[in-house]
């Protein structure tokens, strides 16, 4: 019993000690700025980049939480945005399509092109990819592929611009910055708009960018606040909070 109490006693003192490091930490980042204030888009990307202490590049992420109900064919809001600046995440590009488009495929940057032979490889569990493009005559096969790549968010949809037959121009799109995103069971959505070694003017447009586009998405169906809150952090800080009227406005 006294050997327990003694573990117990050490356990409770190094569990003390860690909380301790981290309340430290989190008080000085805390004390760069208001948690309980909003603050406008560029305001939020300075203390952003403030607060972010990771050796590594950190992304910058958005987390908007929409007045809708995902339930609710007619509150889907999902879409697309070209970033003028891109996410600065280097996009690995898989085109699955007939023999005639490989070469297109590939002048356009695709990493990897191919057909039946990826689609085996996909079946085998391979994923090992951000974005799948493909043609409309290959999306039988493809879509074939759902259990494995649609909880992976990987499955090609004519909305997102990646069943096309202008290959090329999808390749390019996605490697210049161009994202998916869709709200989520809870009505948010979350999207990387950058990396923190990006200037401050890059962060503010590639998020202004981002807003107005959900904001035009806004379903005619939807009652009261559209935008409910709007956070903007990186990959380990904080969330610092955005003020929502000036962009409706």
């Amino acid at each position: 019993m006294e050997s327990e109490g003694l573990h117990r006693t050490t356990f409770v003192h190094l569990k003390t000690t860690v909380m301790a490091a981290i309340t430290k930490n989190r008080k000085k980042v805390l004390s760069k700025y208001d948690a309980t204030k909003a603050y406008s888009v560029e305001e939020a990307c300075k203390i952003v980049k403030d607060i972010t202490t990771t050796k590594f590049d950190s992304s910058v992420d958005l987390s908007v939480r929409l007045g809708v109900d995902p339930k609710k064919a007619n509150q889907m809001v999902r879409g697309t945005v070209n970033l003028p600046h891109g996410t600065g995440k280097v996009l690995r590009i898989l085109v699955i399509c007939t023999p005639d488009k490989e070469a297109e495929a590939k002048a356009a940057g695709a990493d990897f092109v191919g057909s039946d032979e990826f689609i085996t490889k996909i079946k085998e569990g391979w994923t090992d990819v951000d974005v799948i493009i493909t043609t409309p005559s290959m999306m039988g096969k493809v879509g074939a592929l759902g259990k494995v790549l649609g909880p992976r968010g990987l499955m090609p949809n004519p909305k997102t611009g990646t069943v096309t037959m202008d290959i090329a121009k999808a390749v390019k799109d996605s490697k210049g910055g161009k994202i998916d995103f869709k709200v989520d069971k809870a009505g948010i959505i979350h999207a990387a708009i950058g990396k923190v070694s990006f200037d401050i003017d890059k962060i503010t447009q590639n998020a202004n960018e981002l807003l107005q586009t959900i904001i035009k998405l806004k379903p005619s169906s939807a009652k009261g606040a559209y935008l409910r809150s709007v956070s903007m952090s990186s990959t380990m800080s904080p969330g610092v909070q955005i003020e929502t009227k000036t962009l409706m406005s």
